[in-house]
């Protein structure tokens, strides 16, 4: 074990070392979903982009 798991196994903090864990894994699945919904929003607003300039292609031709 590291240092600093061994010495808070030693006092006893295990809820403390739990918690930090929990905490440091939540931040971390927040992270990742903040980063996948701003790409959604990227390919989603690409796809809007690509609809207008099909619709503007067939009002051209009319």
């Amino acid at each position: 074990m590291d240092p600093v798991t061994q010495s808070i196994v030693e006092r006893g903090d295990l809820a403390h070392l739990a918690l930090f864990l929990w905490a440091s894994s939540s931040s971390g699945l927040l992270v990742w979903a903040l980063r996948e919904l701003a790409a959604s929003n990227r390919r989603f607003n690409d796809f809007v982009n690509e609809l207008a300039r099909l619709n503007a292609l067939f009002k051209e031709r009319e």
